[in-house]
């Protein structure tokens, strides 16, 4: 998976990912994109792959695999948490 490229889903405009996913297949030729996301935009990340999958790139990408994980980290008060993680990769069909 060294030339795949990728896209970190936050709290910018929702086409903002989908249009970098696009181009990274488009303009940058890319075999494979990784999109992936934490907390409460694993959500997004799903929306973000099945629109460009099944709306701007059609039958041209398809989902290779979904990894979905939790990290856990330690609050400034010393709290243990969890968080979720979603990591999904589309690759291009031949």
């Amino acid at each position: 998976m060294t030339e795949a490229s990728v896209i970190y889903v936050g709290n910018k405009p929702f086409m903002n990912y989908v249009t970098a996913v696009v181009m990274q297949f488009t303009s940058q030729g890319a075999k494979e994109v990784v999109i992936k996301a934490r907390g409460r935009y694993t959500a997004r990340a799903i929306d973000v792959a099945e629109v460009v999958r099944k709306k701007f790139l059609l039958g041209q990408v398809n989902v290779k695999s979904v990894k979905i994980d939790s990290e856990e980290f330690s609050t400034p008060d010393g709290k243990r948490k969890r968080i979720s993680t979603i990591e999904i990769v589309l690759a291009k069909t031949s």
